[in-house]
């Protein structure tokens, strides 16, 4: 009989614990508990190590944050180039909201972190370059790029905590907006007739169509600011970006 030394569980994944590891592990964490129930402590009991041993390859939880949000930013493919800007943008939008529902408390999360990764980096240099490339200013490029990443995550924040708060109710998402149109149209018609008239728009369970119409609207903003930017720019003989196009 060959003989097997005993190898203790938590000496061993200590020995193979590293960055990666533990992003992977805290975003699973994440999605069981959100971000609010994430604790170091907890997330060292699900790898089966100290919290001590979480510190040497991440600074405090802070940090580990910006590590979720990029590694959730990487899950989202690059915007495409080479196509009409109008497409790529909201290809992105779609693609952005189905990673950021994928995963608890997600939207929460890159909103409140500020872009430190790679990843998170290269997809925002990937917006920006694709403005850029259709004529905005770099101006118009950087303020609409960071409206456009608040549409979407915003819009998914406001999803999930309309759901978080049905499911702590023991209620669907469909029955609170189905509440909510009921109490606006049982307002007073004299004082409210328009609230009344809306009611099944304002409270509308359609998500998608609610989250495509926005998205339209973004593109359509940025499309017309596009067109006075370029106006703007003929007018003053100077590029959109504002180099001159006058002949010495």
């Amino acid at each position: 009989m060959t003989f097997v030394p005993y190898q203790d569980s938590r000496r061993r994944a200590r020995r193979q614990l590293d960055r990666p590891t533990i992003v992977t592990a805290a975003l699973a964490l994440m999605d069981q508990v959100g971000v609010d129930g994430m604790t170091m402590r907890r997330l060292a009991q699900q790898l089966e190590v100290t919290p001590g041993s979480l510190y040497r390859h991440v600074r405090d939880k802070a940090e580990l944050l910006v590590l979720l949000a990029d590694e959730i930013s990487g899950q989202v493919p690059m915007v495409a180039e080479g196509v009409a800007w109008q497409t790529a943008l909201s290809d992105l939008a779609r693609a952005v909201r189905r990673v950021l529902v994928s995963h608890r408390d997600a939207a929460r999360l890159l909103a409140s972190t500020l872009p430190g990764g790679p990843q998170r980096l290269r997809a925002i240099e990937g917006v920006l370059r694709v403005l850029v490339a259709a004529g905005f200013s770099d101006q118009d490029a950087a303020w609409a790029a960071y409206h456009f990443n608040n549409l979407v995550t915003e819009f998914v924040a406001d999803e999930v905590r309309l759901e978080t708060a049905a499911a702590a109710a023991g209620r669907t998402r469909r029955d609170v907006l189905a509440e909510a149109r009921a109490q606006l149209q049982a307002l007073p018609p004299d004082q409210f007739p328009t609230l009344i008239r809306l009611a099944e728009s304002i409270a509308s369970d359609d998500a998608e169509a609610v989250f495509e119409f926005g998205l339209r609207l973004c593109v359509l903003g940025m499309e017309s600011l596009g067109r006075a930017t370029v106006a703007a720019a003929s007018r003053k003989g100077t590029s959109p970006t504002g180099r001159s196009e006058r002949g010495a």
